[in-house]
């Protein structure tokens, strides 16, 4: 690639927790265009950045977002700007619904020849069209509360592939399970007692899963590490035989069917994995010596993504199920897999409208009818998200470093902090990308912004509406009748 063309496709890319959002080549620096530049460090940076391009997976070479040769932004063809003028309202989400079936596929090619079930984590995006196509395409679904079991059930889930997790089940959620004949993990000794209660209340058997903590150190951010020993998830793996026993004591209301784990999110070393059912088919051997006729190995989800969109050369899910499948086929079980990011992450991106911009004499900022409350990641866990215009910018327009911030009002309100882009005009659209995992699904309504719409590109390339933006009369009906 040469310079030229690195410069005629400026992003920037640096990465605030490498955990979080692995970047192959932190320094690389490419141009949408070629606009006036303020500094030679710029020019320097793409000089640089001319060097063989990275391999990269079959995901990221079938991305749904592209730019077309004059410059606009597209998804599956259809331009995000058409998108604009057609939305209800900025800001809001942009879905490829072909995206996210190519991604279930590539779980479902990576499985053939293993018994398994793909359980969708619907905390990664609760959207009911979304839960709908999955399900269609033959997911199971992974839960974490009673509202998201009875949205799956709503959904049209088949409670056999639906699994109910959770370090703080409460009891009437456990009953609709029970009721529901869903699977449930143990998760400690509070939570077997009350699953134990919730069986004799609905008059069923549970199917259950031991949540084994692993102690695997999964290499990601704290907050998203859940297979360590630090975690509040899981029971310790020297209490099994406790657990073992309590399980016996209770032949009416358990039937011990599988073995679980969970190790994190945004995972980018398959090798963990692998670790992880090392352990897990050992711990199952044990299990089974105990008279238990145990099918499942639940190994959870986590794999990470391509975040900076810098071609990086990530785990795909063939990967992953081949560092697990001999290990799986030796013991003669049934694979659980809970994938939630890499189902849905990329197959999205937030619209945003800028509305202008400033400089206090230190910083640049891009600021953004979007924000903090309809995406939370960056200001949480300093997460990084690309962040590009939508249209070609003016052909005079400065590069610059902003900060892209929001109006809310607090200072941890930014979408990206140091990034190069063209200076754009006020009205301009803006995107972040891969913003369909854990984005909408914990959106607030902070600052009594009000949750915007979601829509995605059909298979047919024409745009539908997929959630209704809220309005500030839905906020005043919670108050109706007070």
């Amino acid at each position: 690639m040469s310079a030229t063309t690195n410069l005629l496709s400026l992003k920037s890319f640096r990465n605030p927790n490498p955990f979080l959002n692995p970047n192959p080549n932190p320094n690389s620096s490419f141009s949408l265009s070629v606009p006036r530049r303020k500094t030679l460090a710029l020019t320097l940076k793409a000089v640089l950045s001319e060097s063989p391009e990275p391999t990269t997976t079959a995901a990221a070479t079938n991305h749904c977002f592209s730019r077309s040769s004059d410059g606009h932004l597209s998804v599956e063809g259809v331009r995000v700007e058409e998108a604009m003028a057609k939305a209800e309202r900025t800001p809001f989400y942009l879905y490829s619904k072909p995206q996210i079936t190519r991604n279930f596929e590539a779980y479902r090619e990576a499985l053939r020849g293993l018994d398994s079930v793909v359980g969708y984590a619907v905390k990664a995006n609760n959207n009911l069209r979304i839960l709908e196509h999955l399900r269609s395409l033959g997911s199971g679904a992974v839960l974490v509360s009673g509202n998201e079991l009875r949205l799956a059930l709503r959904a049209g889930f088949d409670p056999k592939r639906c699994i109910f997790n959770g370090n703080g089940k409460l009891l009437e959620d456990l009953i609709l399970a029970a009721k529901a004949g869903v699977f449930v993990n143990i998760d400690s000794e509070f939570d077997l007692e009350n699953i134990v209660t919730a069986a004799r209340v609905a008059g069923k058997k549970i199917s259950v899963l031991l949540r084994i903590n692993p102690d695997v150190d999964p290499q990601v951010h704290a907050y998203v590490a859940t297979g360590n020993k630090n975690s509040k998830f899981g029971i310790r793996n020297e209490k099994l035989q406790w657990f073992l026993d309590a399980v016996k004591s209770h032949p009416n209301e358990l039937k011990l069917v599988g073995a679980h784990c969970h190790l994190g999110s945004t995972i980018t070393k398959v090798d963990i994995f692998r670790d992880a059912a090392v352990l897990m088919v050992n711990y199952i051997d044990k299990i089974r010596a105990e008279g238990f006729e145990l099918e499942y190995l639940n190994i959870g989800g986590g794999l990470g993504i391509d975040y900076y969109h810098a071609g990086a050369v990530l785990p795909t899910p063939m990967d992953l199920i081949n560092t697990v499948r001999e290990l799986v086929l030796s013991r003669n079980l049934k694979l659980i897999i809970e994938p939630g990011r890499s189902l849905v992450a990329n197959t999205c991106c937030f619209v945003n409208r800028v509305t202008g911009v400033k400089t206090n004499g230190t910083k640049n900022f891009i600021v953004i009818d979007g924000s903090m409350a309809e995406l939370i990641r960056p200001s949480l866990y300093g997460a990084y998200q690309h962040i590009e215009l939508v249209s070609p910018p003016p052909h005079d327009a400065e590069i610059s470093t902003f900060d892209v911030v929001g109006p809310v009002c607090e200072s941890a309100d930014f979408l990206g902090k140091d990034r190069e882009l063209p200076t754009p005009p006020k009205g301009a659209g803006l995107v972040v990308h891969d913003a369909g995992a854990y984005c909408m699904s914990m959106a607030s309504t902070y600052n009594l912004k009000m949750r915007p719409p979601e829509y995605w590109v059909d298979d047919d390339g024409s745009l539908v509406k997929i959630r209704h933006g809220e309005t500030f009369d839905d906020y005043m009906k919670f108050f109706d009748g007070l």
